[in-house]
C-alpha cells in the first residue's frame, strides 16, 4: 500500500508540475509578439532552447536519482530526480508545441479538415456539464467525451471560448500524459532507464500523433499498460512474505493484482476518450490471456489455468463499467428504437491503409531504433517479458492492419492505418530496450581486458568512461530527433497560421477570410432572437469553420464520418436537398418545419445569381477521398415572405426563420 501511495503522491506533484511548466511556456510567450512560424526562425530557435532545457531536466532528473540510489545516498535526491524528468518530459511538449504555435491562437491544423470538427466538439461541451452531441439538437454524444468533457471544464475555468481553448488545453493534456506516463515508467524499470522510455515515448507522440491529442494521450500510455496487462493475465508467483519467488513454488500466489486494475482502469478510461486505440488494446489483452491459458494448459506456469479468464473477465467487465459513465447515454438513446443511420465512421481507405505500416524500414534515425526494437523483441521473446508483451502488441497491431484490408470486401474497414503511430511508440520502446542492453554490454566489456577482469579501480574507472560516452552519444541522438519534430510537423503548423481564428485574424499576419465577418453574423442572429442562447439556435452553416467558433447547435454535421447515427445524416441531406424545389416561402417553411428533427432557426448561406448556396457532403467510400461536395441552392423566391429575413453580410446571407 505505502508504494503505491507515494506513486500516486509522486504522480499528483509532477502532473501540478507539468501544468506549472505549460503555464510559463504558454503564457510567457503569449506576451511578445513574434514574427509567424513559418516567416521567420526566430520561434525555431527558440524552440531548440527549449527542447534542450527538457533534455537538460531529464538528464539532472537522472543523475539526482542515481546519486540517490548509491549506498549512503540521500532518499531526497532520489525523489527530487523522479520529479525532474517526468516535468522535463512535459517541458518537452510546452516547447515542441507551444512555442512554434506562440503567435498562433490556433492548434495544429488550425481549423481545416478533422480539426474543424474537434474544434466544434471542445465548443459543444464548453457549454454543458453534461455530455451534448457536438452537433445535433436533443441527442447524446456519440463520440467519446471523456477528453473534450475535460476540456470543456478547463475552458470554463480560464474564462475562454472553446475554440480559444483548444490549443492550451490540447498541449497541457499532453503535458499531463507525458509526465504520467514517464512517472509510470520510472516505476516499472530503474530510474534512469524508465526517464529515458518516458523522454523517447514523448518525442514519438509529439511527432506521429500530436495533431490528435486526444488519441495521442491514450497512445503514450499503450506500451507500459501492455506490460502491466500481461503481468495480469500471466502473472508471476509472490510469496506470502511480499518477495518475489520462483513461479510454481508451492508457498507462492499469482501476483500481478495490482497490475489487473491498473490495465482495467486504463482501458474503461481509454474507452472514453478514443475508441479505435481502446479496441486495439482490449483485443491485444484478449490474445494476452489466450496465450496465458495455452501456457497454463501445458503446465509451463505457477498459476491455475483458469486465472487468465477470470482476470480478463475482471478487466473487461470493470472497464465497461468505467466506460459507461461516459457511453450511457448514447447506448440507451440507441436501444429506445429510434431511426437511425448505420454510421459511415469507419468508411475511409487511403493509400497507407491499403499496406502494412513498416516504420522499421524507413530509414533515418527512428527507423534504425524501431528496427533495432524489433530485432530486440525476436531475440528476448524467450527471456523477457517485456519483449512478449510489446510483441504481442506489435502483432496485435499487424493482425488489426490485415484485419482492416480483409473486412473492404464487406463494404468497411478498421482504419487500421491510424495505428501506425502506437506500432512507432511500441517498437521504439523496444528499441531504447535494445540500446540500453548493448550499453550495458559495452560498458561490461570494457572492465575486461583480454578476457579477463581489470583491477577494480582500473575498471570502474573504465566502466564510468564508457558510461559518460554512451550518454553522451544518446543525448545528441534524442536531440538531433526532437530538433527534427517540428520540420515534420510543418504543414499542420503552416495551417494554424494560415487559418483566420475565431477572432477573425490571420496568424501570420495576412488579410483574413471570410471567417472574419463572423462576428457581424453573430450580431444579426442576436438581434433577431434577443435573449436566446448560442446553443437553443440551430444553424444551418455553408460555412464550415462558423460551428467551429461558435456554440450553436447544428442542423447538419460537417460529414457523415463524424455524425451522430441517431442525427439520420442522410435524411437530413435529403431534406435540405428538396428544399431546392419549394417554389415559396410557405412551401419551404412547411419542408424546414415538417421534419423529425428540430428546423433552422438562422441559414448561413452563400449568395449566388439565383438564390442562396449551401454546400453539402456524402460519403463516397470506397472511394478515396471519401467524401464528395456538392451545393444546393434556395431559390430567391422562396426566402420572401413573413417567415424568413435575409441579411447581407459581407460574403454570406443570413437567413432568419420565423
Amino acid at each position: 500500500m505505502r508504494p503505491a501511495l507515494r506513486g500516486l503522491g509522486l504522480a499528483g506533484a509532477a502532473t501540478l508540475l507539468a501544468a506549472v511548466v505549460c503555464a510559463v511556456v504558454l503564457v510567457g510567450f503569449s506576451l511578445v509578439s513574434f514574427p509567424a512560424y513559418g516567416n521567420s526562425n526566430v520561434l525555431r530557435a527558440l524552440t531548440v532552447v527549449g527542447q534542450v532545457a527538457a533534455i537538460a531536466l531529464v538528464v539532472l532528473g537522472i543523475l539526482l536519482a542515481r546519486a540517490g540510489e548509491r549506498p549512503g545516498g540521500r532518499a531526497a535526491l532520489v525523489r527530487l530526480g523522479k520529479l525532474a524528468a517526468p516535468t522535463g518530459s512535459a517541458l518537452l511538449v510546452a516547447a515542441t508545441l507551444g512555442i512554434p504555435l506562440a503567435a498562433s491562437r490556433l492548434y495544429l491544423h488550425g481549423v481545416s479538415v478533422d480539426q474543424e470538427f474537434r474544434t466544434q466538439f471542445l465548443g459543444r461541451s464548453a457549454t454543458s456539464l453534461g455530455l451534448p452531441d457536438m452537433a445535433y439538437a436533443d441527442l447524446p454524444s456519440f463520440y467519446p467525451s471523456g477528453w473534450f468533457w475535460l476540456g470543456g471544464r478547463f475552458a470554463n475555468l480560464a474564462g475562454l471560448e472553446g475554440w480559444a481553448a483548444f490549443k492550451p488545453w490540447s498541449i497541457l493534456s499532453l503535458a499531463v500524459a507525458a509526465t504520467l506516463v514517464t512517472v509510470l515508467w520510472t516505476r516499472l524499470l530503474r530510474t534512469d532507464l524508465g526517464a529515458v522510455v518516458g523522454l523517447v515515448s514523448t518525442a514519438m507522440m509529439l511527432t506521429y500523433g500530436s495533431p490528435e491529442p486526444y488519441g495521442a494521450v491514450v497512445a503514450l500510455f499503450l506500451p507500459p499498460v501492455l506490460i502491466l496487462a500481461w503481468h495480469a493475465v500471466n502473472p508471476t508467483g509472490i510469496a506470502a512474505g511480499g518477495n518475489a519467488a520462483a513461479t510454481g513454488n508451492a508457498a507462492t500466489r499469482p501476483g500481478g493484482r495490482g497490475a489487473t486494475v491498473a490495465t482495467l482502469v486504463f482501458l474503461g478510461v481509454s474507452a472514453s476518450t478514443y475508441t479505435l486505440y481502446t479496441g486495439l488494446a482490449a483485443g491485444t489483452v484478449v490474445l494476452m490471456a489466450l496465450l496465458a491459458t495455452v501456457l497454463a494448459l501445458r503446465g509451463r506456469t505457477g498459476y491455475p489455468v483458469w486465472l487468465p479468464a477470470v482476470r480478463l473477465a475482471v478487466i473487461g467487465f470493470g472497464s465497461i463499467a468505467i466506460a459507461l459513465v461516459v457511453w450511457a447515454p448514447y447506448l440507451l438513446a440507441s436501444l429506445s428504437g429510434a431511426p437511425a443511420d448505420s454510421g459511415t465512421a469507419l468508411h475511409y481507405l487511403p493509400d497507407s491503409g491499403a499496406q502494412l505500416p513498416l516504420p522499421m524500414t524507413a530509414g533515418g534515425l527512428t527507423g534504425m531504433v524501431c528496427l533495432a526494437g524489433l530485432i530486440w523483441i525476436v531475440v528476448r521473446a524467450w527471456s523477457s517479458r517485456r519483449a512478449q508483451a510489446l510483441g504481442l502488441g506489435v502483432a496485435a497491431v499487424y493482425l488489426w492492419c490485415l484485419a482492416s484490408m480483409a473486412v473492404t470486401v464487406l463494404g468497411t474497414t478498421m482504419l487500421g492505418f491510424r495505428l501506425e503511430p502506437v506500432l512507432i511508440i511500441l517498437l521504439m520502446v523496444a528499441g531504447v530496450f535494445a540500446i540500453a542492453d548493448l550499453a550495458g554490454l559495452l560498458v561490461r566489456a570494457v572492465g575486461r581486458q583480454n578476457g579477463t577482469e581489470r583491477p577494480e579501480a582500473e575498471a570502474a574507472d573504465h566502466r564510468r568512461r564508457a558510461t559518460v560516452a554512451v550518454s553522451v552519444v544518446a543525448t545528441f541522438a534524442v536531440l538531433a530527433q526532437v530538433q527534427g519534430i517540428p520540420d515534420h510537423l510543418h504543414e499542420e503548423i503552416r495551417l494554424a497560421y494560415t487559418d483566420t481564428d475565431g477572432s477573425g485574424e490571420r496568424a501570420d499576419r495576412f488579410p483574413p477570410g471570410p471567417e472574419s465577418h463572423y462576428a457581424e453574423v453573430n450580431d444579426v442572429i442576436a438581434e433577431a432572437y434577443p435573449g436566446r442562447e448560442k446553443t437553443d439556435l440551430v444553424v444551418v452553416s455553408t460555412a464550415d469553420a462558423f460551428l467551429s467558433f461558435n456554440p450553436y447547435l447544428a442542423y447538419q454535421a460537417v460529414t457523415s464520418h463524424y455524425a451522430n447515427p441517431l442525427g439520420r445524416y442522410a435524411d437530413r441531406n435529403a431534406a435540405m436537398t428538396a428544399w431546392e424545389d419549394a417554389t415559396s416561402g410557405d412551401e419551404l417553411h412547411a419542408l424546414m418545419t415538417g421534419t423529425d428533427w428540430r428546423g433552422p432557426d438562422v441559414i448561413l448561406a452563400r449568395p449566388t445569381g439565383g438564390g442562396y448556396s449551401l454546400r453539402l457532403a456524402e460519403n463516397t467510400y470506397p472511394n478515396d477521398p471519401n467524401v464528395r461536395r456538392f451545393s444546393v441552392t434556395i431559390p430567391a423566391e422562396a426566402v420572401n415572405g413573413p417567415h424568413f429575413e435575409v441579411h447581407e453580410v459581407g460574403p454570406f446571407a443570413v437567413i432568419v426563420v420565423r
